[in-house]
């Protein structure tokens, strides 16, 4: 079997004599040790005061403070509590960009194996430095960046930056003629993190650390800042736009009770009643609550959302970059094709038999395989072989191995046999094989033909051959032996059975599917068209991208959706593309090469298996389970999550507005208070679980995967949604001071009319909130469906604010008095009257988009 020359010749060769000592020493003081780059870290302080300038964490301050200063502990220690969270949330995303780099920094051998002062030495992989010798073995993995200088068959797997499942094989010797370039054959490159699957080699180091590919894109990813998401952005604009107003409200009550009534404690101890009212405290409660939920009820499904906010992102996505390998695919090679030139048999995964005329081509092919191989098309043949049988009970000796050569991309390996003659296989490239059999070029032509058919449909073709000899013993080169072509094998990288139904539902929901592939364009075509894909534009190649100026790159990112033979670098300028012509951006991938797209994108999708850690690091989101289908899961999820946030968002809007008017048009227009801090508190305890339980459960419209993605101007809660809100709170304030007032002129007591008024509002609020859950169903037809977490609510609701009236002690708290059944009955009738309205409203389209 041909082998690599000893180590003793490696090592005692002047030309790989190796660095000595003291070069390695001052090598590594001038470069470094062999790691990623080390970034400084942000101190405690400044993320602390980054943090504390956010918006919605000011707001749960403030209001906490409020609680805590009236006395109410519990609610304001609560709020705190969410302040503490929201502060460890942000701790927490500033430790996961850390930890992308520290993944990165993992993927380098923790040893190496280098040639120093003539002799071959093992040293740790952070001591490796340029100018060194490294020795390459099949199963380790490359320590760093280098160019081979001797080669016996070296064939690397370099999917970790390519993303492309194929190994590639390797020359030794650099013309200055090739660019360094991962992922294409007979080159004589090697890089750092990648892994060898057959051969051995030695190397010139070139570069290391961060100077590396693969350092490279950890330097991008550190310069990536991921944004803020939609969502983000508008619940803080809600919040700056209610607290301006809360204070601008409060601060002229406090005036107005200073100047006019001198009465100055009153005024600011009515200015804190009423911002208790006005400002929406349930806002970053409630956005905390629907990710943190949203995120479980996706684990479940087995989706993981590492930072929950990019779930509503991804239900706003409207293009989603797709790697092929290992996304659309199962990134595994299997035998899809056996050809004879004369009959075809399509391999299904349960083939259990293969038919006598093809026995031939899988004979070749095993028997050109060694089987201990961790090369993917070896084990594919490997693996169709232990499905057909017989194969498992041969145990023939291997005698010789004869490797790919540049000038001849085949392989052969003899066997001898159990009567002690040779037995010798060959498989390589077709042009490879046709030379070994010494076909005529009639025949050759056939055979280029059939192999241009299968390449047509994204397969990966190998020709097979059996030879024989006469010899005693075994020539030394393969061209000694009398071949006979026995067929053409090819491979395929099998398309996942989820992926063309939930290509299909993207496309139904508006979202563009565009696959990116450092794969050949035919290849890619082929998938994309088997998945779904529209590719009526062809594929763009890298070399096109690499040409293309900023015009142009938006002209080709705009038309085509698939793109092939793509590097790392251009898939973030895709990604980045596509973000200036204001699409949302997801991104699918799950390898090293993918990270800097992934955390670029709107969204990053990782791979959770199959995927490295820098990928899912990198990512937003992680699948599990690697099932493409739950990507629309997940985006239908992101959906409704933000319908839901939107409806919450007009009921908190509208709610506050019969609280805060309650508190303070009593007091300016003389009348007596009607209510006090505990009322506000009691009315809260029912906001509170409306807002986080009953609207987060609601279930999904049912055109929530027929709409097109949101637009980019669409925000959570805008002017629209903010006065529908207002205006449906006006109308029950209204209806509340109406009652308040009527009940006081028909000389009743104050607190028959505090009671009425509070009736009133609780049975207004229960309707605003059942009202604003669905912007399709009326209420009459959501009172007969009946959703059972609002009806327990509801029921919880009534029976503390009914608690609240009979008990005595309470009632005297609260400045109630029992009203007979149908004096409360008229109260509750006149709250959901003034809700009525607009239930009707919204039968009426304008008002369905104002609430979807």
């Amino acid at each position: 079997m041909n082998m690599p020359q000893p180590r003793s010749a490696i090592s005692s060769s002047p030309m790989h004599a190796g660095l000595t000592s003291v070069e390695a020493k001052r090598q590594l003081e001038k470069y470094g040790p062999n790691t990623m780059l080390e970034y400084a870290s942000r101190s405690v302080f400044t993320i602390a005061r980054e943090i504390l300038s956010e918006p919605m964490l000011l707001l749960l301050v403030v209001a906490a403070t409020l609680y805590l200063l009236i006395g109410d502990f519990a609610e304001g220690l609560l709020l705190a509590g969410f302040a503490i969270l929201t502060i460890g949330l942000v701790f927490y995303q500033y430790q996961r960009s850390e930890n992308a780099l520290a993944a990165l920094r993992k993927l380098g051998a923790p040893s190496a194996r280098v040639v120093r002062d003539g002799k071959e030495c093992t040293i740790s992989a952070r001591e490796v430095v340029p100018g060194d010798l490294m020795v390459l073995d099949e199963g380790e993995r490359v320590p760093a960046d280098g160019t081979l200088v001797s080669n016996a068959g070296l064939v690397v797997d370099e999917s970790l930056l390519t993303g492309e499942s194929v190994p590639v094989r390797k020359r030794a010797g650099d013309d200055g003629q090739l660019a360094a370039v991962p992922g294409g054959d007979d080159q004589p490159f090697v890089y750092s993190g990648t892994l060898v699957v057959k051969g051995h080699g030695v190397a010139t180091v070139s570069d290391t650390g961060p100077r590396t590919r693969a350092g490279r894109i950890g330097v991008s990813l550190a310069s990536i800042v991921v944004e803020r998401t939609r969502l983000q952005t508008s619940v803080n604009r809600i919040v700056r736009l209610f607290g301006g107003l809360a204070a601008i409200v409060c601060s002229a009550l406090v005036i107005f009770y200073g100047v006019y009534r001198e009465d100055w404690l009153q005024g600011v101890l009515s200015g804190i009643a009423l911002a208790m009212g006005m400002l929406p405290e349930e806002f970053p409660v409630v956005l905390t609550i629907f990710l943190a939920i949203g995120a479980w009820r996706l684990a479940r499904i087995k989706v993981l959302a590492r930072r929950p906010a990019v779930i509503e992102t991804l239900g706003a996505a409207t293009v989603l970059c797709v790697d092929k390998t290992g996304t659309l695919t199962e990134n595994r090679m299997r035998v899809r094709l056996l050809d004879t030139l004369t009959d075809q048999l399509e391999v299904e995964t349960d083939l259990r038999e293969i038919p006598q005329a093809f026995r031939p081509i899988l004979d070749a092919a095993w028997l050109a395989t060694r089987h201990a191989s961790i090369d993917p098309m070896d084990q594919a043949v490997i693996g169709l072989a232990s499905r057909a049988g017989e194969y498992q009970t041969i145990n023939w000796p291997m005698v010789r191995e004869y490797g790919l050569k540049p000038e001849l991309l085949a392989m052969s390996i003899a066997w001898k046999d159990d009567a002690g003659h040779f037995a010798v296989a060959c498989k390589g490239a077709p042009e490879a094989i046709i030379d070994l059999c010494h076909l005529t070029d009639e025949k050759a032509a056939s055979i280029m033909k059939h192999v241009q058919a299968m390449a047509e449909k994204g397969l990966r073709v190998l020709g097979v051959g059996i030879g024989t000899t006469m010899r005693s013993e075994l020539p030394e080169s393969q061209h000694d032996f009398d071949f006979t072509f026995t067929g053409l094998v090819g491979f395929e990288d099998p398309l996942r059975t989820t992926v063309p139904a939930a290509v299909r539902e993207a496309f139904r929901a508006g979202i563009s599917v565009k696959m990116i592939t450092g794969d050949y364009p035919a290849t890619a075509l082929s998938i994309a068209s088997a998945a779904g894909i529209d590719t009526n534009d062809g594929a763009v190649t890298g070399d096109e991208l690499e040409r293309a100026d900023d015009p142009e790159m938006q002209r080709l990112v705009s038309r085509a959706n698939v793109f092939a033979r793509i590097m790392p670098e251009q898939k973030l300028r895709i990604v980045e593309a596509l973000k200036r012509q204001g699409e949302i951006v997801a991104m699918t991938g799950d390898g090293v090469n993918d990270a800097p797209a992934l955390k670029a994108a709107h969204i990053g999708i990782a791979m959770g298996r199959r995927g490295t850690d820098v990928a899912r690091e990198a990512a937003g989101i992680v699948l599990l389970d690697e099932d493409f289908g739950s990507i629309v899961s997940a985006v239908k999820m992101g959906r409704r999550i933000f319908d839901n946030l939107r409806k919450v968002m007009i009921y908190i809007s509208a709610i506050h507005v019969p609280i805060a008017g309650l508190a303070l048009v009593p007091l300016i227009a003389g009348m007596p208070p009607l209510f006090f801090p505990a009322h506000v508190v009691v009315i809260e305890m029912i906001i509170d679980p409306m807002c986080s339980i009953v609207f987060e459960r609601t279930p999904a419209e049912r055109d929530i995967m027929i709409r097109p993605p949101r637009s980019v101007e669409d925000v959570l809660a805008g002017i629209p949604q903010i006065i529908f809100g207002l205006v449906q709170g006006s109308v029950l304030l209204i209806v509340c001071l109406a009652l308040y007032q009527g009940v006081l002129l028909q000389d009743a007591s104050v607190e028959a009319a505090r009671t009425a008024a509070f009736i009133a509002i609780t049975a207004g609020n229960l309707s605003l909130a059942l009202v604003n859950s669905s912007r399709e169903a009326v209420l009459m037809h959501m009172v007969i469906r009946g959703r059972m977490t609002f009806w327990i609510a509801a029921t919880i609701a009534v029976s503390v604010v009914s608690i609240c009236i009979v008990q005595p002690n309470l009632a005297e708290l609260f400045g109630f008095t029992r009203l007979e059944i149908g004096q409360a009955a008229l109260a509750a009738g006149a709250g959901v009257s003034g809700v009525l309205l607009f239930d009707l409203l919204k039968l009426l389209p304008a008002v369905r988009r104002i609430m979807g």
